[in-house]
């Protein structure tokens, strides 16, 4: 027997309710882990000892437990990867959706994209095996190993995230905005500048946080190219050790619920809060934009 119309509906909203409640399920499951896992630290650490120390030394008869400078190796390696990254990105969609002739956008469109599916250990062959020897000749670096060159690779990786919602988002502008302000005579450099990129803030704003998010956790890159140093950066050629680089350095060696098992959990903590803070600002973001807009 066939079902009726309004019985498939419903059928339909069920399931795809059901789909939706299982990836909230499953959020909520991992943030209860980390949040089960990373909490116990505080039960042998202050929690201002834990974020301001500057020391790490896990595996020593006193162990300490600072996370100060991966924090600060973290943000550093975002900000970096983000300010090389989110021109580019942004640019590079601007040119694909305004500027490109049909025939070049359908060829270099494909490339972007394809660059997000490079694996992340590839890329940090190519910065460990290429980019750091030329930062050691070219510039003079102790060590290839640094701040630059993580947040270089980082660039690499975010750029094709950026681009790609960066053009959904330009495409999404009406046309009529567009034909109406060259219909006033502003050059069609004006028009992408002053028109659609404002149009589209909402949506590039989301693609910078986008990147950004994939910059502060990405693990294999910073653990190969970032040179692995628990120690604040004062130069750009300082080696550094961000969060998921010491997670995934010595999870394997600490102790099942052990001080040091806590405390990596804790790191873990911390990358998720930083993480959903980042979309959280997207979301904001988006929102906003759009009640302006209506």
């Amino acid at each position: 027997m066939r079902l009726s119309y309004a019985l498939r509906e419903l059928l339909v909203r069920r399931i795809l309710a059901g789909v939706a409640g299982c990836s909230l399920l499953f959020l909520a499951l991992i943030m209860f882990f980390l949040f089960m896992e990373g909490l116990p630290v505080f039960s042998f650490i202050s929690a201002g000892d834990f974020l301001l120390g500057r020391n790490w030394y896990p595996t020593t008869e006193s162990p300490e437990f600072g996370v100060l400078p991966m924090i600060v190796a973290s943000i550093a390696v975002t900000l970096l990867s983000s300010s090389m990254a989110i021109p580019l990105g942004v640019m590079t969609a601007a040119w694909l959706t305004e500027v490109a002739p049909s025939p070049v956008r359908r060829l270099v469109k494909p490339i972007v994209e394809l660059l997000a599916a490079l694996p992340s250990v590839v890329i940090g062959f190519f910065g460990m095996i290429i980019v750091a020897p030329a930062l050691q000749d070219w510039l003079g670096a102790d060590t290839g190993l640094n701040l630059f060159n993580a947040g270089l690779m980082l660039a690499f990786m975010s750029v094709p995230t950026i681009c790609s919602v960066s053009e959904d988002a330009l495409h999404a502008v009406p046309q009529s905005l567009r034909e109406a302000s060259l219909a006033l005579g502003a050059t069609r450099c004006e028009t992408t500048l002053k028109v659609v990129l404002p149009a589209a803030s909402s949506g590039i704003g989301t693609a910078c946080m986008l990147g950004m998010s994939r910059s502060i956790g990405e693990t294999m890159v910073v653990l190969m190219v970032a040179g692995g140093a628990g120690i604040i950066p004062y130069s750009l050629f300082s080696p550094v050790r961000p969060m998921p680089a010491a997670i995934a350095a010595e999870m394997a060696e600490a102790p099942f619920r052990g001080e040091h098992y806590h405390a990596l959990f804790a790191i873990g903590m911390l990358l998720f809060l930083f993480t959903l803070a980042f979309n959280i600002i997207a979301r904001h973001i988006t929102e906003k934009h759009r009640q302006a807009l209506d």
